[in-house]
């Protein structure tokens, strides 16, 4: 895939006992845009709505320690809610921004679900599968 080029994968032509260590601008756009990781996104969206808790605090704790075996820090968490509170407010405002998120890739939605708030989620969670510490590996 080319994705997959970006990340500097093998062509599985050949056997690589390690793999070399990148991190480029491109990458970033990869993970931010790439329909395949804008639906893993959206998903792990759904699943902080849905096993994370009710509050805003406890879903980005629950979404953060998926994928990254940890609890955030403090200043951490304040500004992945803060990115949810905002973000939020701009999808109430426009649900048809809300609906356009929502619908990249092929696995459909849980319609039970709030548009808005969900949109508002799957950014947040963009921005947890876009953290160094989740991407590079060591």
């Amino acid at each position: 895939a080319p994705s997959m080029t970006i990340f500097d994968a093998p062509t599985r032509e050949k056997c690589m006992v390690e793999r070399p260590r990148t991190n480029t601008p491109l990458q970033a756009l990869v993970t931010l845009n790439d329909p395949q990781f804008v639906e893993a996104a959206r998903h792990l969206a759904q699943r902080m709505m849905k096993e994370g808790g009710l509050t805003p605090k406890e879903r980005v704790e629950f979404g953060y320690r998926l994928v990254t075996s940890r609890k955030p820090r403090p200043m951490v968490a304040r500004i992945l809610e803060s990115a949810f509170n905002e973000e939020l407010e701009n999808y109430k405002k426009n649900l048809e921004a809300a609906g356009k998120v929502l619908a990249i890739g092929d696995s459909k939605r849980d319609e039970k679900l709030n548009a808005a708030e969900h949109a508002a989620w799957a950014i947040v969670a963009s921005m947890l599968l876009n953290l160094d510490e989740v991407i590079t590996r060591l």
